[in-house]
């Protein structure tokens, strides 16, 4: 009680302390007040403690913490926490405990309160070695001495003897008694040098003083401090210390052959311990120890015949014992063995999965290296076959020609959709495609699908019927383009694979309120259908449902793969349901915004150009390629525009030097400097001649570079006619060329 007592009254001057130092930092008057009522909760929390009115205490602590974090101070919740530990642990609510010293100890690491941070440490100990992991808390111990030895604060002699003492019991644990002994003797140096002594603790420092003694086999030095213990006991009326030294004086003197003495004290024990506690085993207890003892001091008891016999069992029990011994330690030099083995083989397996990463990733940026390049060469002659069936439906054909030609126009721009399919997954992969929002209406978007798609749905036979619930909004806000590539893909997918059939598209609303509609689709087709097996695998990369599938109807199988990725993106995930020769059904449902304004936004692109304007004006096209020179030229000469030539950046540099254009037409990709250096040259001395880029460059990743290097604007190729003369119009326009 006095430890308690003298612990309380101690912590009470500390926070009186605190108390007056927060409030020499002037603070507003809200903060102070409540400051002040933080401070008086923590205080009479603690004078709480002192009486031993638990309960009571942590509705006052829990309450100044709640205060102190309403208004942000970190350091009296801290140590609002820190006592409620305290206030667990004597409970032996170490749960609880733990909780409150970790969020004390977290804060005060933070705020780099190192007095405070060794009390914690102390705390969080003293909780370890009560839950039985001593181990664990010897470190924190060790640190909370480090703090404590090097704090300017006179108050913690106290908290460092603590330290001190449950280091050497740790230590006494763990059969360390000659390095527990100064820890030991520390702590006494601190207490016994304090003007007011706090003798519970040097009584307990005496007991395990003793016990290590008695380890060592010191018996003089084991009694003297068993002795000091039990005469402070008697002093200062510490019941359990009084008995903890009797019971080790009984022990000393028994272990020294000392009979007599140690049943004298066993005896006083057995009484006090009834006296004390009332323990109605005790007698038992004590009983059965005394006849222990009688039996070794009686002579009667001795017989030579018995002794020898108990020594040859000894004897019998140590050779067996020395057996297991050196049998346990073989297992363990094989287990060892066999441990290192197993070591080696792993590290051995580890690095070959590094390696086998690093390949993987390398691989990857390969393969988008080589999807990159592929796309361009591909591009490159789409750019020949699209502009020269232009030409060419331009020019009144036959209408064989012309029959002819649709074929063409048919076939190229079904190869490139394969491109395109491509070009999508290496960036959906990449993670490189985000969703837009933009205001269109859903409707229009279907329509224009399902038109695009009539032509060879008709070639096989199918009819494409569409299932449209008017209940949508007319307008919604999402990304229409990915909504055109799905249905694109899952419509084709369902019309590849069926012939004489139908392909139904179902669009249902579930659900609507003010901000968002919830929409269902399906496309379900009366097809070929898919395996159960396939099922499974239908939606990975250049996947189909067999090689005789793929021959049959083609495709690259990258269709389904785009979807389900682009619906990933968008928070939805496609469905499958299929049964084999009956067709396939795929569905999925999404979330689209509802506009703002209830004013309708033009979807489409318009394209306002002015031809008239454009006439007589003179272009560079800068392209080694022959045939792109002669498609470019042509379709420019088509619409009155003068057009120059240059083979190559070096010349389109000397060119534009020497001669006036209007506007250059410049290709990234060519033999010697590429068009990007050529144009960074063009503008060391020509800063205001539109050039655009014309390549089969993918721009996506690299935008940048181009407006970076001088480029005004850039056409993609293969293109659109409109587009390929309304980004020629704006440069011009921009630039004042034209008015």
């Amino acid at each position: 009680m006095k430890k308690k007592m003298f612990f309380d009254k101690r912590l009470v001057v500390i926070f009186l302390l605190f108390s007056l130092i927060s409030f020499g930092q002037r603070p507003g008057n809200n903060e102070n007040e409540r400051n002040i009522k933080i401070d008086s909760l923590i205080i009479d929390a603690v004078n709480l403690i002192g009486a031993s009115n638990f309960t009571e205490s942590v509705k006052k602590l829990e309450e100044a913490r709640y205060l102190a974090q309403k208004i942000d101070n970190k350091s009296r919740a801290a140590t609002a926490s820190q006592l409620l530990s305290n206030v667990y642990l004597k409970q032996g609510e170490f749960d609880k405990a733990n909780i409150e010293i970790r969020d004390a100890i977290i804060t005060h690491q933070e705020l780099k309160e190192t007095d405070q941070l060794g009390k914690d440490y102390l705390y969080y100990s003293q909780i370890l070695i009560k839950t039985n992991d001593s181990q664990r808390a010897l470190p924190f111990l060790q640190q909370a001495e480090t703090i404590l030895i090097g704090s300017r604060d006179k108050g913690v002699t106290d908290d460092l003897a603590s330290a001190y003492l449950y280091h050497g019991n740790i230590l006494q644990e763990l059969k360390k008694p000659e390095e527990a002994l100064p820890k030991y003797e520390n702590a006494l140096a601190l207490l016994l040098d304090q003007k007011k002594k706090n003798y519970f603790v040097i009584a307990r420092i005496y007991i395990q003083s003793s016990r290590a003694y008695e380890s060592l086999l010191s018996t003089e030095k084991s009694l003297d401090y068993a002795k000091k213990a039990h005469e402070l006991s008697i002093s200062n009326n510490f019941p359990q210390i009084e008995l903890d030294a009797l019971a080790l004086l009984s022990t000393i003197y028994s272990n020294s052959k000392d009979y007599e003495k140690a049943f004298t004290y066993l005896n006083t024990y057995n009484q006090k311990r009834q006296t004390y506690f009332g323990d109605n085993g005790s007698n038992t207890k004590a009983l059965t120890i005394r006849n222990a003892l009688l039996s070794e001091i009686d002579p009667a008891d001795y017989n030579p015949a018995r002794l020898v016999q108990a020594n040859k069992i000894t004897t019998v029990l140590i050779i067996a014992l020395f057996t297991i011994l050196c049998l346990l330690a073989l297992s363990l030099y094989k287990n060892n063995n066999l441990r290192a083995k197993a070591n080696e083989l792993l590290q051995a397996k580890n690095a070959e999965l590094i390696i086998a990463k690093e390949n993987a990733e390398k691989a990857s940026v390969v393969k988008a290296q080589f999807l990159s390049t592929i796309t361009h060469e591909l591009r490159t002659p789409m750019y020949a076959v699209t502009g020269l069936t232009h030409l060419l439906l331009s020019e009144n054909p036959t209408a064989e020609q012309k029959k002819h030609l649709d074929s063409l126009k048919f076939s190229g721009e079904y190869l490139l959709s394969l491109i395109n399919n491509i070009l999508d997954l290496n960036k959906l992969e990449a993670d490189k495609v985000e969703v837009e929002m933009a205001t269109f209406n859903l409707r229009k978007r279907v329509d224009d699908v399902l038109f695009a798609l009539e032509r060879s749905a008709q070639e096989k036979g199918n009819k494409l019927i569409l299932e449209y619930d008017n209940a949508i909004p007319e307008q919604i806000v999402g990304d229409p383009l990915m909504m055109s590539q799905i249905l694109i893909n899952l419509i084709g997918n369902g019309n590849k694979f069926t012939r004489d059939g139908s392909i139904f598209v179902r669009i249902n609303q579930i659900s609507k309120n003010e901000t968002q509609t919830y929409l269902h689709f399906e496309i379900e087709d009366t097809g070929e259908g898919i395996s159960k097996k396939k099922q499974k695998d239908i939606f990975q990369n250049f996947t189909q449902g067999s090689v005789q599938i793929n021959r049959k109807f083609g495709g690259t199988g990258l269709g389904l793969s785009i979807v389900k990725r682009l619906l990933n993106l968008q928070k939805s995930k496609i469905e499958l349901e299929s049964t084999l020769g009956k067709g396939s059904k795929f569905y999925f449902d999404i979330k689209y915004a509802l506009p703002l304004s209830k004013d309708k936004e033009p979807e489409e692109r318009v394209y306002e150009i002015d031809y008239e304007s454009l006439k007589g004006r003179k272009i560079l096209v800068v392209e080694d390629n022959k045939i792109n020179q002669m498609i470019t030229r042509k379709i420019l000469e088509k619409n009155f525009m003068e057009c120059d030539v240059a083979d190559n950046g070096e010349i389109a540099i000397e060119k534009v030097r020497f001669e006036t254009y209007d506007l250059v037409l410049m290709d990234i990709h060519m033999p010697g400097i590429s068009g990007i250096e050529a144009t960074e040259k063009i503008r060391e001395f020509n800063k205001d001649l539109p050039i655009l880029a014309l390549t089969a460059v993918t721009i996506d990743e690299n935008i940048d570079d181009f407006y970076l290097a001088g480029f005004n604007d850039i056409i993609p190729k293969p293109y659109k006619i409109e587009e390929f003369f309304s980004k020629i119009h704006n440069a011009l326009k921009r630039k004042n060329v034209i008015l």
